[in-house]
């Protein structure tokens, strides 16, 4: 039976507040989790990823990047490595197989998926998916979607002390 899932909702007014967002969300991962994200060009999916690296732990001398000509880009973190996946240019589940998908999702470190929308079937059940969309050119509305219990823990994250 699947676990109840739950939505955290989050404004981001900006690049950073998106990379903040990201920076918490990549300190509270542990390793062995799938992070699906989903939501127009521009929309802020990289920027959170790169939060998620800083998160992790990842040195600042590796430059993230959404790895839209790689496909895969893999980085090292503190406690666990981050893989970083962006299947925009994939036509198929055929071509997920060609890249190792699923060994990715097997090797105990926290898989991020850009388009994640485009290949929803083939997404972990117990993935955390984040949703982006434009509220205007510079805010944001991100949605994350994860297990109730592991929501509980996000708004904890979330929610300023005293507030």
């Amino acid at each position: 039976m699947a676990a109840q899932r739950t939505s955290l909702v989050l404004i981001s007014k900006s690049p950073m507040e998106t990379l903040q967002i990201g920076r918490r969300l990549g300190a509270g991962l542990k390793g062995g989790e799938c992070v699906a994200l989903a939501g127009e060009l521009g929309a802020g999916k990289t920027c959170l990823t790169q939060g998620i690296a800083n998160g992790l732990g990842v040195p600042d001398g590796y430059v993230v990047a959404s790895p839209t000509f790689t496909l895969i880009n893999e980085y090292p973190g503190k406690e666990t490595a981050l893989f970083h996946l962006d299947i925009y240019r994939l036509t198929g589940p055929g071509d997920l197989e060609e890249i190792g998908y699923r060994e990715y999702l097997t090797r105990g470190g926290v898989v991020v998926v850009e388009w994640a929308d485009k290949i929803s079937d083939s997404i972990p059940e117990e993935a955390m998916w984040v949703t982006f969309s434009y509220l205007d050119e510079n805010v944001r509305k991100i949605e994350i979607s994860d297990a109730a219990d592991r929501i509980y823990s996000w708004k904890q994250i979330f929610t300023p002390k005293g507030g």
